[in-house]
């Protein structure tokens, strides 16, 4: 059974994913790929495919999606078929890399904490009755990266390349899928992308915004399922 390596968001770790992992893990090799020890896309891509396996299933959210699609732009060879989830195949616009920068300097000062939860918290989930533990996951998972891996994320982040071509030379099963109040990458970047990919399958998780494998894991879960399973 072809193995499924997993790339999580800025600032996340395993527990990212942890409901699929449990959901997943029992018949088929899991890989968790960090995404904490470079400052460029390219970078990063090329050392997760240096330890991923010969061939594999890839599915990455938000920042990770970003990277799968650099992946997958390395070695369209290796990837047996891709999950995108709440990401953005563009570059990063002008206005989003000018608030990054005080972003940087506030980490750099100290305030990793204050920023994770005044700017980026905010934005990540959906009303919901996990809201809170969710959101205390976030910050415990950031805190836990800490601000150094903070920094270089943050500059990967602004100078990725965009990625549009590389989804439409793709030729895989090709799972997209967002929260559908998502306010970060919302709904219509991922019509987008499953436009460009042919013959990829868009999927809106219901009351979830950024992260719905943790809001909605029970949808999430049936959908990667499927994908998997797709001929």
């Amino acid at each position: 059974m072809t193995p499924l390596v997993l790339i999580p968001g800025m600032m996340c770790d395993a527990r990212l994913f942890a409901p699929q992992i449990a959901a997943f893990s029992g018949n088929r090799g899991l890989h968790l790929a960090p995404i904490a020890a470079q400052d460029s896309v390219p970078a990063l891509a090329a050392q997760i495919l240096a330890s991923a396996p010969p061939r594999f299933a890839l599915a990455g959210l938000s920042m990770g999606g970003i990277v799968a699609m650099e992946v997958l732009r390395q070695a369209p060879d290796r990837v047996d078929r891709i999950a995108l989830l709440d990401t953005n195949p563009r570059a990063e616009s002008d206005a989003v890399k000018a608030r990054r920068r005080p972003q940087l300097e506030a980490v750099a000062q100290g305030r990793l904490a204050q920023v994770m939860r005044e700017e980026m918290k905010p934005n990540y989930l959906a009303p919901g009755p996990r809201r809170a533990d969710i959101l205390d996951l976030c910050l415990e998972m950031a805190l836990a990266l800490g601000p150094e891996v903070f920094a270089r994320q943050s500059r990967a982040l602004m100078d990725r390349p965009d990625q549009c071509d590389t989804l439409r030379a793709a030729r895989l099963p090709a799972l997209v899928l967002c929260g559908r109040a998502d306010a970060l990458c919302p709904v219509h970047r991922h019509e987008l992308m499953a436009n460009l990919i042919p013959g990829a399958r868009l999927e809106i998780v219901e009351q979830a915004g950024h992260l719905p494998t943790l809001e909605r894991p029970e949808f999430v879960n049936a959908a990667l399922g499927r994908w998997l399973e797709a001929a």
